[in-house]
């Protein structure tokens, strides 16, 4: 059967290599020529007899690789091929048997078959050599491919004088002693570094990209380590340093990273390829190299000698041993085996004990009061025993090992149809499957990055190794389930589920290692401070306290790079894409079982940008839509906490007892604002720290009643009026009549126009109503239970509640619904301050005094008892207020409160709040010691509240009533239409940056709405108040404009420099702005390309536009909270309850006096430090020195620095006796 095979095979091949220019055999031979098919000419071009036989000798090479890889399967070592008579075919077409050969041919057919025979055996050998040829390629590409898949170890050195050291030692039998190897290596000076090696790259965006390079490979190090993927990342380390180009990319900590990873297996030859290695790489071993060589030594219970020889290099390398044990991230092993090395060469040695550090005190002028020892204060507690904080703290540390929370939907609940439990059933189904599908394409996935990690390059397999299959899968239909019908960008979904992953990574691990149980022990031992039925002889802050418990926590998981982050969360992406299926019947409803995708990868644009979505299905969307499923789940982070947050201690430890939390908040990505922070003296940051803990330690209750009647207009198709969204299928719906074929091009673009806005009404009232759901959902959840709002801040110091769906930072519904969970008796004034409250959120009486808002409330109160009693179904006064379901909870707890035997002692949860008046432009008057200004926004006593906006307004009238008197015709259409409400916005944001542009666009809105508004005036009348709003507040606020242009111009000069702006705030929090020009990122493969835009880093070039834009409002923005920090810790000092929304001051009605009090006084106490002449000196030191004041552009910004603006004559002192300074 072999030969034939090989004889049909020869036959097939004869016709692939015939030789060209045989023209007469070909004739002859015709009978050949019907064999083989259509007779083809002779007369066939050169060129296309040699495409021919090219074409044959491809299909032969692909013929004999099939063979071979058959015969290798088979383990056949060669082929034996048996000789093959051809027989001479009938001259007739076809196919024939054989005859027997005439007497008249035989020379002929001699003839002919010799020169056959002799053509057959040279193409035989050519081939036999091919084979050949061919079997030695294909075993050196497995030999490569087995040489690729194996881990390398031994490194390849570029010093020669090293590799000749490595290769005797390697040679050497029996093998040289390590130690003494490794206490030379430590001994020599590294390696010289070529000019390019040490200077690297010059320009910013080579330098950028390094960096970026660098940070990902140290992830991708340090992940494979805590995966114990050790060996990969050796090999990985091996790979990048055999290469010239990638070896400039490593860095210390890379080495490092792998060397202690060695140390802690005691892997004495690996360890020694590593040191070898850093010296070949120009780098001087540091404390954690000498750390790692020693702990491996006291694994491996080496002899004194070598140990001593170690310690003694490092004393002349200027380290210290006492430094092993206090400067180091080590485990408890780790310094186990440290120790036992140290005392085999110092038997004497003690490590020093890690008491708690002295406590630093921060000694800013502004916090003397806080941290004043002298005078111990009795700060306020929890309304809790200590029993119960404890059982709270328990649900807290369950929901956060879980890492999500499942919350029941409000949504009303649909009736259990047949329809409904089928579609449930299906869902089931599918997840089961789905999840099994999933946890298979992740292992495949898994394989693949593998594969990649061997070639010597990072790739993402060791982040899919941080979670199982199962909870990756698992994560991954959380995603899908959460999906709008609109779809999600690739690029956020990518870096949310990247995020995800890095969060529940980082809970893990400390779980799995002994954090959680230190953390209890230290938790129930701060309670004590914290609990009503404790006490504790000591008055400390809660940071004081917790820092006296016992050593600093752990070091802080270091977040991955974005790039990482996005890499890792896009192909989690595609997998869920490429695996997550459903039959196609449940789109169609046929009874075909083909199966669709679930998610489709599309292209859609948003901003004049195109962007790729991962959009559901609509047969999926509609499956869920009718399984009605009312649970929803959110991530441990985004839901309020169960119990008091961890006090803030360092910029990254503090409020969520497992979950990462950043002190202060920024785009992903970014680390100059944590770098800032770390850098910092400790003592400086006291102040934000201790302001941020109080804020978190309020505790919070839901206010059900008001919920009630939410959740109701809520499942009613809500109420728009009242802030209560519609859901999206109440949005206009576009007409359905179609367009006659012989429609206008105008009739066709109003009708594009119209379903567009459609569309975008459409997606709004979504967007709003998923908001109010998410937010009502988890008030339904917490409705009886307290609970606490961890707060951070962003990089100018405001403050910011972390969980974002349900706070107090929300608009006026989401207010409304919460009060606070410690009560405090009215007393004597506390009744008036709940109604002089109320008739503040009605807007009826801002011009009037706080005694004519009192009456009339009194006045009302026939009306404010039937909105608390029948606030659906009475006279609904409450509905007509500028805030009113605010008002109504205010009415409700005003009804209690005159209906109780004694008001006074009634015990009150409302929080009352106090505004600051145009807060910006008070701080900018307190600035410049402007007169007018300060009156203007109510820094001065008067009798009645000034209002900035009616001032503002006035004077723009005078302008329009003198130009309408000069004939300027839009000055005479304006005459009736300039009112507070029209200039309000433009007025507010002007101290804020808002340029003429944007004023122009918030005054144009405005009057839009006015209905007997000429339109067709819109665009001129709107330049024109513009421009007369500019110009009354350059008349009003003569000194606030000088300080604005100021700031500006100083920040345009420094960004002219090359470097963003940066400033300290009076309380010591430092800040730089994070406006860069975009670098782009790209993310290739897959089935989309992402470039995403990087802008928040000072190795990028400053953004000089939104520099000098941005520093005069974030400046303002940080004295207003560093007034609201003063504030509240003066409070918390008194024992108040306080929390605020950036210029709004929360408290008791009782305590409403006091907090006034301590309001003005921190703000003269403010003020009253020569803030200008600070930040001038600041920012001299920080970008005029050095060699850099030579610079001409340098000596612009320092002329520009030193002329600070010259200060008025107000008086600060008057802002203490001012009644409407808050109110």
């Amino acid at each position: 059967m072999s030969a034939l095979r090989w004889g049909r095979g020869a036959a097939g091949l004869g016709w692939a290599l015939w030789p060209a220019g045989w023209p007469g055999l070909l004739a002859e031979e015709g009978t050949l020529v019907g064999l083989w098919g259509c007779r083809r000419s002779s007369s066939a071009r050169p060129c296309e007899q040699d495409r021919r036989r090219d074409w044959g000798h491809a299909e032969l090479l692909e013929v004999l690789e099939a063979r071979v890889r058959q015969l290798q399967a088979d383990h056949v070592s060669e082929v034996t091929a048996k000789q093959v008579d051809v027989a001479r075919l009938s001259e007739g077409g076809g196919s024939q048997t054989p005859r027997k050969v005439q007497a008249g041919d035989e020379g002929t057919t001699l003839e002919l078959s010799g020169r056959w025979a002799q053509k057959l055996d040279r193409e035989k050998l050519v081939m036999q050599e091919r084979k050949q040829q061919l079997e030695m390629k294909l075993q050196k590409r497995a030999e490569r491919w087995a040489r690729k898949q194996q881990l390398r170890v031994e490194p390849q050195l570029l010093s020669g004088q090293l590799t000749d050291r490595l290769q005797r030692w390697e040679r050497s039998t029996p093998r040289s002693p390590w130690e003494a190897q490794l206490a030379r290596l430590l001994q020599e000076a590294p390696r010289k570094l070529s000019c390019k090696e040490e200077h690297g790259p010059v320009d910013r965006v080579s330098r950028m990209r390094r960096e970026g390079q660098q940070q990902r490979l140290l992830a991708f190090l340090e992940c494979c380590v805590l995966v114990d993927q050790l060996p990969l990342a050796h090999h990985v380390l091996v790979t990048q340093h055999g290469r010239s180009r990638q070896r400039r990319l490593l860095t210390l900590p890379m080495y490092n990273t792998v060397l202690l990873g060695w140390a802690r297996k005691g892997s004495y030859r690996e360890l020694m390829y590593v040191f070898f290695m850093m010296k070949d790489a120009g780098l001087a071993p540091d404390l954690l190299s000498y750390a790692a060589a020693l702990q491996c030594m006291g694994r491996l219970n080496q002899d004194a000698s070598t140990i001593q020889r170690c310690l003694k290099q490092m004393a002349q390398d200027g380290l210290q041993v006492q430094e092993l044990f206090t400067s180091l991230p080590l485990r408890r092993e780790d310094l186990a085996a440290l120790l036992r090395a140290v005392r085999k060469a110092e038997p004497t040695f003690r490590p020093p004990l890690l008491s708690p550090p002295s406590p630093q005190v921060n000694t800013s002028p502004l916090l003397k009061e806080i941290y004043d020892t002298n005078h111990p204060a009795s700060y306020p507690r929890q309304h809790l025993p200590l029993k119960t904080l404890k059982s709270l703290f328990q649900q807290q540390l369950s929901v956060e090992l879980a890492t999500t929370v499942t919350v029941d939907s409000v949504e009303k609940a649909p009736l259990l149809t047949e329809a409904v439990l089928q579609a449930r059933k299906t869902l089931q189904e599918l997840r089961t499957s789905w999840e099994a599908e999933l946890c298979l394409a992740l292992r495949q996935t898994k394989a693949s990055e593998a594969r990649a990690a061997r070639e010597g390059r990072p790739s993402i397999f060791p982040y899919l190794c941080l979670l199982s299959e199962g909870e990756l899968a698992k994560l991954l239909l959380q995603t899908l389930q959460v999906l709008t019908p609109q779809g999600e960008s690739l690029l956020s979904l990518a870096q949310q589920l990247g995020l995800r992953i890095f969060n529940r990574h980082v809970v893990q691990k400390k779980q799995l290692s002994d954090e959680v149980q230190a953390l209890q022990r230290r938790y129930f031992k701060y309670l004590r401070l914290l609990a009503s039925d404790t006490r504790l002889e000591v008055s400390l802050l809660p940071r004081q306290y917790w820092e006296t418990l016992g050593a600093p926590e752990a070091p802080y998981e270091q977040p991955w790079p974005l790039t990482v982050v996005v890499q890792l969360g896009k192909q989690l992406a595609e997998v869920l894409v490429q695996t997550v299926k459903m039959p196609g019947h449940l789109a169609q409803h046929q009874g075909t079982r083909n199966l669709i995708p679930v998610l489709y990868h599309v292209y859609s644009f948003r901003s004049f940008r195109q962007i790729g979505i991962l959009k559901p299905h609509p047969a999926f969307m509609q499956l869920l839509e009718t399984a009605a499923e009312r649970t929803m789940t959110f991530d441990a982070s985004e839901v309020p906490m169960l119990c008091p947050p961890l006090p803030w201690t360092s910029p990254h430890s503090g409020a969520f007892l497992l979950s990462p939390t950043k002190m202060m908040r920024s785009v992903e990505g970014t680390m100059q604002h944590q770098r800032l922070l770390e850098s910092c003296p400790p003592t400086n940051l006291h102040g934000a720290l201790d302001a941020l803990t109080q804020l978190g330690n309020c505790a919070w209750r839901v206010n059900g009643r008001v919920l009630d009647l939410v959740l109701t207009l809520f499942n009613a198709k809500g109420c728009p009026r009242l802030g209560v969204p519609a859901p999206a299928s109440e949005a206009p719906r576009p007409p359905e009549d179609r367009l006659p074929t012989t429609a206008s091009a105008e009739r066709k673009a109003q009708l594009r126009r119209e379903l567009a806005r459609c569309l975008k009404v459409a997606r709004e009232m979504h967007s709003l109503w998923t908001d109010a759901l998410y937010r009502l959902s988890l008030a339904q959840h917490l409705r009886h239970r307290v609970f606490w709002l961890p707060h951070n801040m962003d990089f100018r110091g405001r403050t910011y509640p972390c969980p974002p769906h349900f706070n107090h930072l929300g608009s006026d519904l989401a207010r409304a619904l919460l009060e606070f969970a410690q009560g405090r008796p009215l007393g004597p004034h506390g009744l008036d301050w709940l109604k002089i409250h109320l008739i503040n959120l009605t807007g009826l009486k801002k011009r009037e005094s706080l005694q004519a808002r009192l009456a009339f409330a009194d006045e009302m109160m026939k009306n404010i008892l039937d909105s608390a009693d029948q606030p659906m179904t009475g006279q609904k006064w409450w509905m007509e207020a500028d805030e009113p379901w605010q008002a109504l909870a205010c009415c409700m707890e005003i009804a209690q409160a005159v209906r109780a035997p004694d008001p006074a002692a009634y015990v009150s949860h409302f929080p009352v709040h106090q505004d600051g008046s145009c807060n910006g432009l008070q701080h900018y008057a307190a600035l410049g010691r402007d007169s007018m200004g300060a009156a203007s926004v109510n820094l001065v006593p008067s009798d009645l509240p000034q209002d900035v906006y009616s001032s503002v307004a006035t004077q723009v009238e005078v302008f329009r009533r003198q130009d309408a008197e000069r004939g300027v015709q839009v000055a005479q259409v304006l005459e009736g239409f300039i009112s507070r409400k029209v200039v309000k916005q433009t007025v507010m944001t002007v101290v804020y940056g808002v340029t003429r542009y944007g004023g122009r666009l918030q005054i144009e809105k405005r009057l839009r709405e006015l209905s007997n508004f000429p339109q067709e005036f819109v665009w001129q009348a709107s330049h024109y108040l513009v421009r007369q709003v500019f110009s009354s507040l350059q008349e009003m606020f003569s000194g606030t404009r000088a300080i604005q242009r100021w700031l500006a111009e100083s920040a345009r000069l420094i960004a002219h420099t090359g470097l963003a702006v940066e400033w300290v705030t009076p309380l010591g929090i430092p800040i730089i702005q994070p406006y860069h020009h975009d670098s782009k990122v790209l993310i290739s493969g897959g089935m989309q390309s992402l470039t995403f835009s990087s802008s928040g880093d000072t190795s990028q070039k400053p953004n000089i536009l939104k520099q000098k834009n941005g520093f005069p409002p974030n400046f303002i923005h940080s004295l207003d909270s560093s007034h609201m920090m003063l504030t509240a810790l003066h409070c918390y000092r008194k024992g108040l309850t306080f929390v605020s929304v950036h210029d709004c001051f929360w408290t008791h009605a009782a305590d409403v006096a006091i907090m006034n009090q301590v309001c003005r006084e921190q703000f003269v106490r403010l003020h009253s430090q020569p803030i200008l002449h600070d930040l001038s000196r600041f920012l001299v030191e920080r970008f005029c020195s050095g060699p850099r004041s030579t610079n001409v552009r340098v000596a612009r910004l320092l002329d520009m620095l030193l002329s600070v603006p010259k200060t008025g004559t107000f008086n600060l002192e008057q802002v203490k006796h001012s009644t409407y300074f808050f109110s």
